[in-house]
Order: C-alpha cells, then structure tokens, then sequence
C-alpha cells in the first residue's frame, strides 16, 4: 500500500515529528512525505486560483499534490490542535489540494466525493488533557468536522481519529503514544 504522510509543525525537535518518525518506520517502502513547514507551502487560496480550479486549471503546486493524493492508498495528517483547528498552513494546504473536480464535484442532489477507495489516519496532540475536551464535547466535535465531516465529504469513508493530549507535560507516557501510533500505522497499511 502507497502511504501519504502530511505533516503539519514547525519545529523538528516536537514530539509531533517523533510521530512522523514513528509512522515513517512503520510503513513499508511506498511512503511519501509532505513536510508543509520544510516545503514551504503557499498556503493562501486566492480567488483567482479557487476560479481556476473550476475549469479544471490547477496550479504546478496543487497538480504534484493531486498525484501523490491520487496514488496514495492512506493518507496520514499530523498535527496539533491550534485554536480548535489544524494549523494555519494545513487548513491552507486543504484549502488548496481539496479542489473541485478532484476531490468532489457536484451531484444532481449533493456533493460527490471523488477520493473513494481510500483511507486516512490523524494524529493530533492536544495540549491538554483528553479528557477535557471530550467533556466539553469537542472531540466528537473535531470527529465531526476536521474527520469526518470534511474527508467523508470528499468520499474517503475510513477516517480514524487520534489525539494525543497532555504534550509537553513531563507524566506523559509519550512511549506508549508512540507505540499507537506504530500499531495504527501497521493496521491501516495491510
């Protein structure tokens, strides 16, 4: 299976890239990483740019990503949770790559996902603990929009969640994080 790491954060010293390292060696050999921050992706949508994309006209950028979205099997995000969304750069990076007539077009009724046949993982860290957020209700919240909501839109219909709450506090038992996030990645590539 052809494995499509998208990594969201700014620093190589995190624990959010000691989880990139972690799914990097637990993928076989097909495995492609988009390193946002190293790449230094545009992540602005401007208006001329979201009207190309209606006649099917995509920027050099967008068309290298479409490829690897396109020949990928899974696609795994990583990131942390910054004011209750991805980061900036990632919500561009989607805001981009998740174009018209490549990941969705529309029906006669609805949308129509067009990235069928895939599926993808998320890592979050969250800065407190997970508990907090699922008694306020955001983790079935995030579930339902930066999951689900959003990629189920697009037509992937696996999308499983993981967040990884407490980061930077030193109780954190960071190596068993880091052993779920080998045991997801070798469940979700066979």
């Amino acid at each position: 299976m052809k494995h499509l790491i998208i990594y969201a954060h700014p620093a190589n010293h995190s624990f959010n890239h000691a989880i990139l390292e972690k799914a990097i060696e637990a993928s076989p050999n097909n495995v492609v990483v988009r390193d946002l921050y190293r790449l230094n992706f545009d992540p602005v949508l401007t208006w001329q740019e979201f009207s190309q994309t209606l006649s099917q006209q995509y920027s050099p950028d967008i068309s290298t990503e479409h490829q690897y979205w396109r020949e990928a099997d899974v696609i795994t995000l990583i990131y942390p949770l910054w004011w209750m969304g991805f980061p900036a750069i990632l919500k561009g990076y989607l805001d981009r790559v998740l174009s018209y007539d490549f990941a969705y077009q529309n029906g006669e009724i609805e949308s129509i996902g067009l990235l069928t046949n895939k599926k993808m993982q998320q890592f979050v860290t969250l800065g407190n603990p997970n508990e907090k957020y699922e008694r306020k209700g955001f983790l079935a919240a995030f579930e339902h929009t930066l999951g689900k909501g959003l990629f189920e839109f697009c037509g992937i219909s696996e999308v499983q969640m993981h967040y990884f709450g407490d980061i930077g506090l030193k109780e954190t038992d960071y190596a068993a994080i880091l052993q779920e996030v080998e045991q997801s990645c070798r469940e979700i590539l066979k």
